[in-house]
């Protein structure tokens, strides 16, 4: 019975999905080529070793957006992945395409992202005469760094949805393109309530033009938003919102960087976090041995060594990340008590 689940799967697929969606069966297949699961698809694979990866795991303490909030409510990177996913796996739904290509994609974007957020991001592309640039970091997480070196070995949808889930990306699946626009969904609305939360700024400030289109609560405009997207998409190989809608949510983003992105109380200890990621990679490229042993396997292995410097400190959680910046930047107290 087992040796025929997986088939069934994919057949099921091909009666239940429109034509324009991803199918299993009909994959672009992986860097290496590896035997079949018999009870899961590709995709289904490719969602079940990202869950299960350490990278994915150190995404529950990584900033999202606001700096070491003082509350227990406030967004990780881990939870932005999964309102992303949640978010994104409603639309694919409603839109009959491919629900495990997407979960999968939604629960990768984001796994090349530094600690503190975009701040070391910032660091991180400045103090590296590489660059750097999250999307192209998540592909060395699950092409290199994950498994040893091994990487995750991931189909090429996956990897394309992981690689081009920003505004200037263009996914060939898809479902690739509805993680694109559920991921700019999550982030707006659940920054506005971290936001209100942490009294950066008010419901009732956001211009009453947005919200009168949009919604006036995380719910309402949530759902606005993904109902816009199904009926507009329902009858055609694209995603897409209508004007109206689309227009309003520009809007939103917009009034979201002018009034949180960019405030100061918000914003105002970025400058630290900055210097702390730009003193690390500087301290391991000072002296490359004292990279883990498994970094140091991917320089003796040809990988350049900024690249890798850049791979470790990315890695890191926030918290991993103080602990290491004063366990070798803070002089400890000392002498005979």
């Amino acid at each position: 019975m087992a040796n025929n689940i997986r088939v069934m799967l994919e057949e099921r697929e091909h009666l239940m999905l429109r034509p324009c969606a991803a199918h299993s069966d009909e994959s672009r297949g992986r860097l290496r080529d590896e035997e079949q699961c018999d009870i899961r698809t590709v995709f289904q694979r490719d969602r079940d070793r990202i869950i299960h990866s350490k990278s994915f795991r150190r995404l529950k303490d990584k900033t999202q957006v606001f700096l070491t909030p003082d509350g227990d409510h406030y967004r990780t990177r881990m939870t932005h992945t999964l309102e992303v996913s949640q978010i994104a796996r409603s639309i694919s739904k409603a839109l009959l395409l491919n629900e495990d290509l997407t979960e999968a994609i939604a629960l990768g974007h984001d796994l090349g992202h530094t600690p503190f957020g975009h701040a070391g991001e910032r660091a991180l592309n400045r103090a590296c005469p590489l660059g750097f640039e999250h999307n192209l970091q998540s592909l060395r997480v699950v092409n290199i760094l994950e498994k040893d070196g091994r990487g995750l070995n991931l189909t090429q949808e996956v990897l394309d949805g992981i690689l081009n889930h920003q505004t200037e990306g263009n996914p060939f699946t898809l479902e690739g393109r509805v993680v694109q626009l559920a991921d700019k969904m999550a982030y707006v609305n659940h920054d506005i309530d971290d936001a209100i939360r942490g009294h950066i700024i008010r419901e009732e400030d956001i211009p009453s033009e947005l919200t009168n289109v949009l919604g006036h609560s995380l719910k309402e405009r949530l759902n606005t938003l993904v109902h816009d997207v199904v009926i507009h998409s329902a009858d055609r190989d694209e995603i897409v919102m209508s004007d109206r809608i689309r227009e309003a949510f520009r809007k939103l983003r917009e009034y979201m960087f002018e009034h949180v992105y960019t405030n100061p109380v918000a914003k105002g200890q970025e400058y630290k976090a900055e210097r702390l990621v730009e003193q690390l990679y500087k301290y391991y490229m000072e002296d490359i041995s004292r990279l883990p042993e498994e970094f140091g396997r991917l320089i003796a292995s040809g990988e350049v060594k900024e690249r890798v410097v850049s791979d470790y400190v990315a890695g890191m959680t926030d918290k991993f990340a103080v602990m290491t910046y004063e366990e070798l930047m803070i002089p400890k107290a000392w002498g005979v008590y």
